[in-house]
Order: structure tokens, then C-alpha cells, then sequence
């Protein structure tokens, strides 16, 4: 393994990947969790099980206003002592999560999960980048995601037994003894490493920086579960550009702005973070919409579902291991143009099950599609931080988070609002009905992310093969 030797000695070397592979686990292990124990939250709550968005989004859109602050914040007090108190209030927001009694309380709870959530993976991908040289980028970051990985293979049917056997409430306390092994992990492993210099941070766009997230995020949960006018989804959806262009043009005043406009001169960068931006909005709403497909519309048990989720987490597993010589062979433009285009088609595809779907047939639907969204998210983070230079990595990789965290959540709540809409059209709430609305969701989402590899074809042959030595 090729080191930084200033940096890591080779007992930290060793063990790094393996301490950010922890904080992976947590955050996949949670959210496979919640995803599949939905349906009976919502039962326990009394709470329409379609409208469940809102406890996804919270975390998500917490981490995503917060991740921009979290380049700065490890400069400034050290990744060591920050990645560590990031891991202790991920597992306190788990705690309220699980002593939650209402949906507003669970909502809130997650919201202080997600406090944690944004310093965790963020930092502990900066170390990364920090420690390791770019030839290796591609190798170590498949390398911590596959544990991290175990999440969504076990998360899935471990919520359905909870859900079926125990209490919901379970799926948020199996987080505490992963904490604990984290932070200690965390302690022995994680480098205290700081920024050259200390800079000041700008406020100024923070604030509109996360203005802009928060009215865009509010206008896509308006068309759904919120159910605002059309009217007052425009105002919101303005205001949220308005902020966002005054964020630009802000930041191009200032010494040390959140995210520096130069950034965008890396061409690769460019190009991977607005792919990144548009073809999670369809993956992203994958997590969700499949647990709920199974068990809303096709009368699943909890447990059932659970395991019908396995062979997508294994076949993203095996996906994640053939990245590397794949890319090597074939180029980062040819793979990214190609399998977005087979991503989308196969969420398409996904629109086509019904209850006469054989079930073999499903299960290898859902293994196809785990292989090719893990190839997808492998490929795009590395070719958008690939030719960062160390001066641009903190904030390119608080901007890459943002931008993965934002369009997960605004995948969910674009689902969510699409699932509302064809279940209102269809009128009367049958299972025939409701699984007619799963079906046209699927089929937009799909449709939305086979446009995003116009953008990856904008990448030339030759971006990401030659590497940056350290």
C-alpha cells in the first residue's frame, strides 16, 4: 500500500481504512435499516406509509446544510478529535431515535443524528485523500466502502426480523455497541491531521449556501408529502436559486470562500460533481421506493423484504471489488456514459413488476441493478477528485459530500412527490392502484437518470488515466 510515509506510520496505515470503513457501516447500516422498517413505523405512528419521506430527507438534508462547515472544522480542531466526537453523536441521535414516540419526535432525532453524519464520512474521506496518493485513490476507496458495504447486505433483513419479531425501535439501538467499537477505532487509528494554515470561515456563504439547500429541498417535499400550492413550490424553488446565484457571485469576492469557484476549473471535477448531482436524483430514491414497492404493493412481510434485498447489497459488494480493473480497461468516459444509461434503464425496469413477476426474476432485476449503481458511485467519486490538488481537496471533497448528500435527498423527496401525484390520479387507494403509481415512479426515475450521461460524455478518454503521483 502506498503511503504519504511523513504522514502514516504503517500500523495507522493499516488500520485507517478500516476505521473509515466503521463509519460507512454505521451510516449504510441505518439507512438500510430505516428503509425496510418504514411501513410499520408508520403503522406505529399513524402515519400514511407513502408519506414517511420527511424521516429520510431530515437526515439527509441535515448532513448536506451541515458537510460544508466540515472541511474547515477538521482544518481548524483536527480530523482525529473531530471524526471522533462525530461517531459519539451519531450514536446519541440513535438513542433519541429509538425513545421517539411521535413522527415530529423521531424527525427531530434524526435531525441530531445527522449533526454526526456530517462530519463523519466527510472527514473520514479527507483523511483518505489526504493520506494516500491518487494513484492508490481509486483502490483504497473501494477498499473502505466494501465493509461499509455489509450495511445494506445484512441492514435489510435485520430490519425485517426486528421489525416482524421485536419493535421497530431496535433498528436505531443496534447502533450503540457499532459506536462504541468506532470511537475507540477512532482513538487508537485516525491521524490528527489540520489544514497548512488556519483560514477564516465564511459565513456569509454558509448561510446562503444552505438557504439555497434548504428552500429547494422544502419546494420538492411541497409537491409531496407537504402538499403547498403550486404557487408557494415556485416562490421556494426561486428563492432557492436566488440564494444560490448570491452564493456564486459571493464567493468570488472573498479570500476564502466555502467552496472556491476555481474548483470548477478542474475540468474532471466539474463534469463528475454535476453527474454526480443528477444521477443519484434516480438512485437515490432506490432505497426507498424498493422496500416500500415490496411491501405496500406487493404484500410483502417485513422479513420477506428484507431478504429480497440481498442480492442487490451482495451483487454491489462484488461490483465494488471489479471497479478498479474495469475503469483500468475501459476508461472513466465509457463507463460512466455507458452505465448511467444502464442504471436508468434498468430503474426503469423496475416499473414493470407486478404481483405475476416471478420471484427469481425480481431477486435478479434487483442483483443487476446493486452492481451497476456501485459501479456508478465508485466511478463518480473518484473521477471528480482525482485531479484535485491538496490545496483544493478539503473543499473539493465538502463539495462532492454536499452535492451527494443534496440530490439523495432531493432523489427521495422527487420519489416521494411523484408517488404522491400517481396515487392521487389513480384515485381510490387498491393495491392494483397503488402499485399502478410504483410503477409510473419507477419509470420516471429512470427516465431522469439515463438524461445524466449526456453530461459524463463530456469526459475525454483519457481523464483519470494519468494519476497524480505523491
Amino acid at each position: 500500500m502506498m503511503i504519504k510515509s511523513q504522514i502514516l506510520d504503517n500500523k495507522t496505515a493499516r488500520g485507517l481504512p478500516w476505521v473509515v470503513a466503521i463509519a460507512f457501516f454505521m451510516q449504510s447500516l441505518d439507512g438500510t435499516i430505516l428503509n425496510t422498517a418504514l411501513p410499520a413505523m408508520a403503522r406505529d405512528l399513524n402515519e400514511d406509509p407513502l408519506r414517511m419521506q420527511g424521516v429520510i430527507i431530515a437526515y439527509m438534508l441535515t448532513v448536506a446544510l451541515l458537510i460544508p462547515a466540515s472541511g474547515w472544522i477538521a482544518d481548524r480542531f483536527g480530523t482525529k478529535k473531530i471524526f471522533f466526537s462525530a461517531i459519539v453523536l451519531f450514536s446519541f441521535g440513535s438513542l433519541l431515535c429509538a425513545l421517539s414516540n411521535s413522527l415530529d419526535m423521531l424527525i427531530g432525532a434524526r435531525v441530531v443524528q445527522g449533526l454526526g453524519g456530517a462530519l463523519m464520512l466527510p472527514v473520514g474521506r479527507l483523511v483518505v485523500l489526504r493520506a494516500y496518493p491518487r494513484s492508490e485513490l481509486v483502490r483504497i476507496m473501494g477498499f473502505i466502502t466494501i465493509p461499509g458495504l455489509l450495511g445494506p447486505l445484512i441492514g435489510p433483513t435485520m430490519g425485517g426480523w426486528m421489525v416482524q419479531y421485536l419493535t421497530w425501535h431496535w433498528i436505531f439501538l443496534i447502533n450503540l455497541p457499532v459506536g462504541l467499537v468506532g470511537c475507540y477505532a477512532a482513538f487508537k487509528f485516525i491521524p490528527d491531521l489540520r489544514g497548512k494554515q488556519k483560514s477564516r470561515f465564511d459565513s456569509l456563504g454558509f448561510v446562503l449556501f444552505g438557504a439555497a439547500m434548504l428552500l429547494i429541498t422544502i419546494a420538492m417535499e411541497g409537491l409531496g408529502e407537504l402538499h403547498l400550492p403550486h404557487l408557494r413550490v415556485m416562490l421556494l424553488l426561486f428563492a432557492g436559486m436566488a440564494c444560490l446565484i448570491a452564493y456564486w457571485l459571493q464567493a468570488g469576492r472573498v479570500a476564502n470562500p466555502l467552496f472556491s469557484p476555481s474548483l470548477f476549473n478542474t475540468r474532471t471535477f466539474a463534469i463528475g460533481l454535476f453527474g454526480n448531482l443528477f444521477a443519484r436524483l434516480g438512485s437515490g430514491a432506490l432505497p426507498f421506493l424498493v422496500p416500500l414497492l415490496l411491501q405496500v404493493a406487493l404484500g410483502y412481510s417485513p422479513s420477506q423484504a428484507g431478504m429480497s434485498m440481498l442480492p442487490l447489497a451482495a451483487a454491489a459488494i462484488l461490483a465494488k471489488s471489479l471497479a478498479r480493473p474495469i475503469i483500468d480497461r475501459l476508461g472513466y468516459r465509457l463507463v460512466l456514459t455507458a452505465n448511467t444509461l444502464a442504471l436508468g434503464i434498468m430503474l426503469a425496469s423496475i416499473g414493470l413488476v407486478s404481483e405475476q413477476t416471478p420471484y427469481w426474476l425480481l431477486l435478479a432485476l434487483l442483483a443487476i441493478l446493486g452492481a451497476i449503481n456501485s459501479l456508478q458511485f465508485t466511478a463518480m467519486n473518484a473521477v471528480t477528485l482525482i485531479d484535485l490538488d491538496d490545496e483544493n481537496a478539503s473543499s473539493g471533497n465538502s463539495l462532492l459530500s454536499v452535492v451527494g448528500q443534496l440530490s439523495l435527498s432531493l432523489g427521495v423527496a422527487c420519489a416521494g412527490a411523484l408517488l404522491g401525484g400517481f396515487s392521487a390520479d389513480v384515485g381510490s387507494a387498491t393495491q392494483a392502484t397503488v402499485l399502478s403509481a410504483f410503477q409510473l415512479t419507477f419509470l420516471s426515475v429512470g427516465v431522469m437518470t439515463i438524461f445524466a450521461a449526456a453530461i459524463f460524455s463530456l469526459l475525454s478518454e483519457h481523464d483519470g488515466r494519468v494519476m497524480v503521483q505523491d
